[in-house]
């Protein structure tokens, strides 16, 4: 694709990424709405639903980094739509599963197709956007979009569980990733770096250890205690591999993950500002289906309805935050926001709920 074409259609393109990022990110919250129904139909256990929300974003994280050191070597492009055909294919598996184990490997499944596709979005957008206001623009809207998808996954899967079966709410991926590959192969330039090094297997086996089982002990955690000795035992393995990872990538000449770009504290505090605001999003969302379910009593649509204000408020201050951080400053645009992050979970950490309705969850999901 011609330099002129690739600026011509780059709105274009980020439309496209911008719609396959919010499937992507959606998945990691459709699914909570489900929960309930998952214990009904598929008789999953607690710890099973733990797993069944988490395996993605397991595999998800574990390879993220590895996802996006392909899709600097082989193509961006190319690695974008091999990762939506793995993240379709794990959908429409997850979506025909027979048993919590099943839906739990196809989960994991989809986290792979989510781990390739995912960082080639942000690296292409960079890419074919290189006047600094437009990509600035750009950025904004790729990271309402991340939020997007998370706060309409609520509402998404509701709706879809108020007229289908569970497996509908794995099914709607199906569509969305036909599209996106046929739109991609049309309108989403090719790129890579034609200066990366040669790979770093042995950075990427750190860091998928390292992930792995930091996010392992956090999610057993609740069930096997926090303090037994297997989950520190966990963490202690896991933080030893994280600082293996760290410590290989500064020695080796050729490393998955250059860590000199933190030495810019501009950078380190946007990646550490996204990371917390993802970390509560996803979090309150994970908990809050649940409680209006369990606890309020609400149907799946309703309580996914109750969702949207977030989704809304997403969806119209994304877009306008750089506008906003250009004329009051970096600084104070992202406290005010993780200030107003910090507020909204202090206040969902008010929420009680009484002994008698806990005994009876307990004893619904064993």
């Amino acid at each position: 694709m011609d330099a002129d074409r690739v600026q011509r259609l780059r709105w274009a393109a980020l439309a496209v990424l911008s719609v396959t990022l919010i499937m992507l990110n959606l998945d990691n919250t459709i699914l909570n709405v489900a929960l309930p129904t998952l214990v009904r139909d598929l008789h999953s256990t607690t710890s099973q639903l733990q797993w069944i929300a988490d395996s993605y974003t397991l595999v998800f994280a574990g390879l993220l980094l590895t996802g996006g050191s392909l899709g600097d070597r082989l193509g961006r492009k190319w690695i974008f739509m091999t990762g939506l055909f793995v993240f379709g294919i794990g959908s429409v598996a997850s979506a025909f599963s027979g048993s919590s184990d099943t839906l739990i490997l196809t989960r994991g499944f989809m986290g792979i197709g989510g781990a390739m596709a995912m960082p080639a979005t942000l690296s292409i957008i960079t890419n074919i956007f290189t006047i600094p206001k437009e990509r600035a623009k750009a950025i904004a809207i790729w990271s309402g979009a991340s939020g997007l998808g998370i706060a309409l996954g609520p509402i998404t899967g509701g709706w879809l569980l108020s007229h289908f079966w569970w497996g509908s709410v794995f099914l709607v991926n199906a569509p969305i990733v036909l599209a996106g590959i046929i739109a991609a192969i049309w309108i989403v330039p090719n790129s890579k770096d034609v200066n990366i090094p040669r790979p770093d297997p042995i950075g990427s086996l750190l860091s998928i250890a390292g992930l792995g089982t930091v996010l392992w002990a956090i999610i057993e955690a609740p069930s096997k205690g926090w303090t037994s000795s297997v989950i520190l035992i966990g963490f202690f393995v896991g933080g030893v591999l994280l600082v293996s990872f760290l410590i290989w990538e500064t020695k080796t000449s050729h490393p998955m993950l250059r860590l000199y770009f933190f030495e810019n504290p501009r950078f380190s505090m946007a990646a550490s500002s996204i990371a917390i605001a993802f970390f509560v999003l996803g979090g309150a969302s994970f908990l809050l289906t649940q409680y209006l379910q369990f606890v309020r009593g609400y149907s799946p649509l309703k309580a996914g309805a109750l969702f949207l204000p977030l989704a809304a408020a997403l969806l119209v201050v994304s877009p306008l935050s750089a506008q906003v951080a250009h004329k009051v400053g970096t600084k104070i645009t992202v406290a005010f926001g993780l200030s107003m992050v910090s507020l909204s979970a202090l206040l969902l950490s008010r929420f009680r709920v009484r002994r008698e309705i806990m005994c009876e969850i307990h004893a619904l999901t064993q």
